[in-house]
C-alpha cells in the first residue's frame, strides 16, 4: 500500500487527458452542421484534399491538403469552413479532463493552420475510419490513434514556433554567398535553428523547390553567368561553383539547362530584357528580344508583336511578370540589379544584373554586346555616333557665344525634376558629348548626390542656366496652369536664358525617357535641331 506521504505527493499533481467526443468527415453535407453550431468543445481540423477557407474570429485562412488547425473552447468564437473546391478532411471535437477536477490545461490554438506531413493526414484518416466502424478489438485503438495524432500536432506546433519568415531570408542569403561550398540540408537547418524535417517542408513551401534542387540551381545559374561573361575551362568552372569534378557538374548543368556548358556558351542566346534601356540596346545591335519593354516612341521606331513586349509603366505584379518571362523560354534575362523580381526569375534562366547608377549607357552597351557576341557591331555604332557628335561640336564652335551651362527639366503633375548625366534625359549628351556644364545651383542643391533635384514648379528659377531644356510638360490642366503662371512670373522672365531665347520646350517625354544608344542618338539629333536653328 502507498504511504501517506506518497499519497500526498500524488494528490498535488494534476494530469490532463484528452478524450475525443465526435469525429466526422468534412464534406458538403457536414458543413451545415459545423457552421450552425457554436463550438462548446475544442476542435481539430485536418484537410486531406481540396481547397477552402477557414473563417475564425473575423480572420480568413487558406486550407489545402496537409492544413491542420486547432481551436480551444470559446463560446464567442465563430468557426466556419468555406468550400472553394471539393474539400475533404477530418473534424475532431474533444474534451480535456483532469485527474483532480481542476480546470484542464488545454492545447494551444493553432492559427494560422500549419502544413503538416503526410503521416499526420494518414493518422487523421485512420482515426475517422476507426470512429465510423469501431470493433471490440479497436476499443483502445481509437484512443491510441487520437493520442498519436495529438503528439504529432504538438510536435509540428513546437517546430513551427519559430516562423519560417524569421529564418528563411537568413538561410537564402547564406546560400547565396556559400553555394560554392560543401553545403548540406542538415548544416543549413542548424543555422535556421529548426529540425531537418521542418526545414525541408518550410523551404519547399517558400521556394517551390527542395534544398538540393535550389542549391543546384544557384550553382548552375552562377556557371551560366560566368560562361556569358568569360570563357572558363569546364574543370575550373565546376570547382568555382561548388562541384568537385567536371563530369558530375556537366550532367547537372545539362539537367537544368538542356545543353552542355560548351553548347550553351556558343548558342545564339534568346534574351529577355526587362527594362526599356536594355531592350533598346539589343535593338541597336540588331537583336529583337524574346520579351522586351517598349514605350510608344520605341514601338514607333522598332515595331514588335504584342507577345514580345511589356510597357515600362505596366502595373504588373511579380507573379504575372514571372509567367510572362517563363512563356518566352529565354536563355538569359537582363535587368537592373535593383529589381525585386530577379531572384525569383533565376528559376527560369540566369539573370544578368546591371547597376542602375554606376554604368553609363556606353558601358552597358558594350557589356550587353559582349554577352550576345555583337561587340564589333557595338564599336561600329559608337564610332558613327561619335562622328555625329564631333560634327555638331564643330558647328557649335562657330557660334559667337560659349556653350556655358545647361539644365534639363522634366515637369510632372506636382513637381519639377532636373537631372544629371546618370539619369539621361539628354544630360548625358549635353554634359558628356557637347561640352555644356551643369549649373552650380544644381550641384549645390543636390546635397545627397542623388543625381537629380526635385522642386515645386514655382521654384524652377532657383536653378538657372544659360540654356534651359524642358523635355516633358504635365498633362493635367491644373499643373499646366501652374506652368503657364511660372512662364509669366517676374522670376522666370528675369532669367538670362529667357531673355536670350535659350529656353527649349521640347516636350517629348517618350524620346527623352531612354538612356540607351537608340534614344541617345535621337536625342542628339533633336538637341542639334534646337541649338543650331
Amino acid at each position: 500500500m502507498p504511504t501517506t506521504e506518497s499519497v500526498d505527493v500524488l494528490s498535488v499533481h494534476s494530469h490532463t487527458f484528452y478524450i475525443p467526443v465526435r469525429i466526422m468527415e468534412l464534406n458538403s453535407s457536414s458543413l451545415l452542421n459545423i457552421n450552425a453550431e457554436t463550438p462548446s468543445l475544442a476542435r481539430i481540423l485536418v484537410i486531406r484534399s481540396g481547397h477552402g477557407l477557414l473563417h475564425l474570429g473575423g480572420h480568413h485562412y487558406s486550407l489545402t491538403r496537409g492544413s491542420a488547425a486547432m481551436c480551444n473552447v470559446s463560446p464567442n468564437l465563430e468557426w466556419q469552413v468555406e468550400f472553394l473546391t471539393p474539400l475533404q478532411g477530418v473534424m475532431i471535437e474533444y474534451r480535456a479532463l483532469t485527474t483532480d477536477g481542476s480546470k484542464p490545461r488545454a492545447l494551444d490554438t493553432m492559427i494560422p493552420p500549419l502544413s503538416c506531413p503526410g503521416k499526420t493526414v494518414r493518422l487523421a484518416a485512420e482515426l475517422l475510419r476507426l470512429w465510423k466502424a469501431p470493433g471490440h478489438h479497436d476499443s483502445f485503438r481509437i484512443q491510441q490513434s487520437f493520442t498519436e495524432l495529438l503528439a504529432d500536432l504538438h510536435q509540428e506546433m513546437t517546430l513551427g514556433s519559430k516562423p519560417a519568415s524569421l529564418w528563411m531570408d537568413q538561410v537564402l542569403s547564406y546560400m547565396e554567398t556559400h553555394y560554392d561550398e560543401d553545403l548540406s540540408r542538415e548544416q543549413v537547418a542548424g543555422i535556421a535553428g529548426v529540425s531537418n524535417e521542418h526545414f525541408s517542408r518550410a523551404f519547399h513551401r517558400h521556394t517551390g523547390q527542395t534544398f538540393n534542387a535550389y542549391l543546384a540551381m544557384l550553382r548552375i545559374r552562377s556557371a551560366q553567368q560566368r560562361l556569358l561573361t568569360g570563357s572558363p575551362h569546364v574543370n575550373t568552372l565546376a570547382i568555382d561553383v561548388g562541384y568537385k569534378e567536371a563530369t558530375y557538374f556537366s550532367r547537372k548543368f545539362k539537367q537544368l539547362v538542356g545543353l552542355s556548358p560548351t553548347a550553351y556558351q556558343h548558342k545564339n542566346k534568346q534574351v529577355a530584357a526587362l527594362n526599356f534601356n536594355h531592350t533598346a540596346i539589343l535593338l541597336a545591335l540588331g537583336i529583337t528580344p524574346v520579351l522586351g519593354v517598349y514605350n510608344p516612341w520605341l514601338e514607333n521606331v522598332k515595331p514588335v508583336s504584342s507577345e514580345k513586349k511589356l510597357r515600362p509603366h505596366d502595373e504588373i505584379d511579380d507573379a504575372a511578370l514571372y509567367k510572362a518571362v517563363a512563356a518566352t523560354h529565354p536563355d538569359v534575362i537582363i535587368n537592373y540589379s535593383s529589381a525585386q523580381a530577379n531572384k525569383a526569375l533565376r528559376s527560369i534562366a540566369p539573370v544578368l544584373e546591371l547597376p542602375v547608377m554606376s554604368m553609363d549607357w556606353r558601358e552597358q552597351f558594350r557589356f550587353i554586346a559582349d554577352i550576345v557576341a555583337r561587340k564589333q557591331q557595338a564599336e561600329s555604332w559608337l564610332k558613327r555616333y561619335d562622328e555625329l557628335a564631333a560634327a555638331i561640336n564643330r558647328q557649335l564652335d562657330q557660334r559667337p557665344r560659349s556653350r556655358g551651362t545647361a539644365v534639363v527639366w522634366e515637369i510632372g503633375p506636382n513637381e519639377a525634376y532636373c537631372f544629371s548625366s546618370h539619369y539621361g534625359r539628354g544630360c548625358q549628351i549635353l554634359y558628356d558629348d557637347l561640352g555644356f556644364s551643369p549649373p552650380d545651383e544644381l550641384l549645390e542643391q543636390d546635397l545627397m548626390g542623388r543625381g537629380y533635384v526635385q522642386l515645386d514648379i514655382e521654384e524652377m528659377p532657383s536653378c538657372p542656366a544659360d540654356h534651359i531644356f524642358i523635355t516633358a510638360l504635365p498633362t493635367r490642366i491644373d499643373a499646366r496652369s501652374r506652368v503657364s503662371q511660372l512662364f509669366r512670373s517676374p522670376a522666370w522672365l528675369a532669367m538670362e536664358a529667357v531673355r536670350r531665347k535659350q529656353v527649349y520646350l521640347l516636350n517629348q517625354p517618350g524620346l527623352f525617357f531612354g538612356y540607351d544608344p537608340l534614344s541617345t542618338q535621337a536625342q542628339l539629333l533633336e538637341l542639334q535641331r534646337v541649338l543650331l536653328r
